[in-house]
């Protein structure tokens, strides 16, 4: 069980990495503090009883969850603010006038992109997802910790409690097992 000084020297670690790579998906700053903010106090609030070593896979989870949460509400706020907008508006020159005919998503929000393109994308993250959870244990975890969470070598080794060289070859071995396995399923790398 993580004591309260490991849970914040952990979140004392991460809290850079984890904005930037928030401020990365959303583009907005405040939106990401917020988002690692709540990532951070949920983290705390129902995970602080975990070891220190699941906290680093935990927060990841929940900080990709909370920006998953952010992307939702934007969609339902942006369609129901678009959509209240047009209401009052009264044009008596065209009496046909429809909201939804007229609405155009911003260049690349979600709401833009095709209702094939937000499958396929849905369907390759799920493919890879499910292919990072067949990876071996220590494989999983040495590549989610340099990649998914930008950890260098150093930091990973020490996280996981072994060699810069162990970390280096279960990286290796990681990302040549997903790339065979996701081209066997017909996505190219």
């Amino acid at each position: 069980m993580a004591t309260d000084k490991e849970l914040n020297d952990f979140l004392e670690s991460v809290e850079r990495r984890a904005f930037k790579q928030a401020a990365y998906a959303v583009r907005k700053d405040e939106a990401a503090l917020d988002i690692v903010q709540d990532a951070m106090i949920k983290l705390a609030e129902k995970y602080g009883d975990k070891p220190a070593a699941e906290l680093p896979m935990l927060f990841q989870r929940i900080l990709q969850t909370t920006i998953l949460d952010y992307f939702r509400r934007e969609k339902v706020r942006n369609t129901w603010v678009t959509l209240f907008g047009g209401l009052g508006r009264r044009d008596d020159d065209d009496e046909d006038f429809d909201i939804l005919n007229s609405y155009e998503a911003e260049e690349g929000s979600a709401a833009a992109e095709s209702s094939a393109d937000q499958v396929e994308r849905a369907q390759t993250l799920r493919l890879i997802e499910d292919e990072v959870q067949k990876l071996p244990a220590r494989q999983r975890e040495a590549f989610l910790m340099r990649y998914w969470q930008d950890m260098d070598v150093a930091e990973t080794a020490q996280a996981m409690g072994c060699s810069e060289g162990s970390v280096k070859t279960h990286c290796s071995r990681a990302t040549h097992a997903l790339a065979a396995a996701l081209e066997a399923k017909g996505i190219k790398l």
